[in-house]
């Protein structure tokens, strides 16, 4: 028997839908409560790596609620132009979702993955096609492989920050080139 229901039985002085009504909310406090505490014993190591798994895979980007914190400091260490914007888990949705159009079912490969305290660093492989305008480029159907990197830091069981590095001239070449192609193109 739980405090409220106690509390019935010791003199009447609650009607049961409010013994209810307490029960639930009492019992939706708990499991919030749980998940807070399940989310935040996980390691970094395995919120990164299963936030790449799951989210920035493209595999179920809708779910980057789960690692991400509400805010997210996201540093875009480019050499021309270095950027810091603020992100939530919908716009981090998003920004995959809009990967998908530009390079369809990509895949993504994590080839390391090394953590240190709060802070995790990836570095991973995207192999797509080129489906969708591009920096100016139009779509080619002609593969595209991206190489990047990010170390991301973790904050109560939640990625709250991450420095990103893309291999931005390495893409672009592969833009120029397949320009130039004039063969059919792999992708389907």
């Amino acid at each position: 028997m739980n405090f409220w229901h106690g509390m019935a039985f010791l003199g009447g002085y609650l009607g049961s839908a409010d013994v209810r009504a307490f029960a639930a909310e009492e019992l939706e406090l708990e499991l919030a409560k749980a998940q807070q505490a399940e989310l935040a014993a996980s390691t970094p190591r395995a919120v990164v790596s299963e936030f790449l798994r799951v989210v920035r895979s493209g595999l179920d980007p809708d779910r980057a609620g789960e690692f991400l914190a509400t805010e997210v400091i996201a540093h875009q260490v480019n050499a021309e132009r270095p950027e810091t914007v603020q992100r939530g888990p919908r716009d981090y949705a998003e920004h995959v979702n809009e990967f998908r159009k530009l390079f369809g079912d990509f895949r993504f490969e994590v080839t390391e993955l090394i953590a240190e305290g709060d802070k995790v660093y990836a570095r991973w492989i995207q192999r797509g096609c080129h489906f969708a305008t591009i920096d100016g480029h139009r779509p080619t159907r002609q593969p595209l492989i991206e190489y990047a990197s990010a170390v991301y830091r973790v904050e109560n069981g939640r990625i709250k920050e991450y420095w990103i590095q893309i291999d931005r001239l390495g893409l672009q070449r592969q833009l120029e080139a397949n320009a130039k192609e004039t063969r059919l193109a792999i992708c389907a």
